[in-house]
């Protein structure tokens, strides 16, 4: 059970035990399992993955085990293939507005307006 994936707690209930004593009797059984349980996975994805004919599987062992990645490459160009200009910064319009009517210190100040 513990090489499907079968939590701890769960086997336990199964062998009618306690968790810390399913750990403490079977810690061995338990380890070995998930790791048996692995490699008869690996075996049976290597076996696919050199059949002719099973790209998936190649394509998945090559991605997962020997690092290989997809890289798309995009070139751009400008018109007849040259190369694009270089951008330019954009046009920063800065405007101040001036209020025409003086105030005075003792007025208070409305939310929005500076001194």
């Amino acid at each position: 059970m513990a090489g499907y994936g079968i939590p701890h707690d769960d086997i336990a209930t199964v062998v009618k035990c306690s968790p810390p004593t399913l750990r403490k009797r079977f810690r061995q059984e338990l380890d070995v399992a998930t790791i048996e349980a692995n490699a008869r996975v690996a075996q049976c994805l290597y076996q696919q993955a050199t059949t002719p004919g099973n790209i998936a599987a190649s394509i998945f062992w090559l991605k997962a085990r020997a690092g290989w990645r997809e890289k798309h490459a995009v070139e751009v160009t400008g018109a007849n293939g040259d190369p694009l200009p270089a951008p330019q910064a954009p046009l920063v319009v800065i405007r101040q507005i001036i209020d025409p009517a003086p105030r005075h210190h003792d007025q208070p100040v409305i939310e929005g307006e500076r001194e």
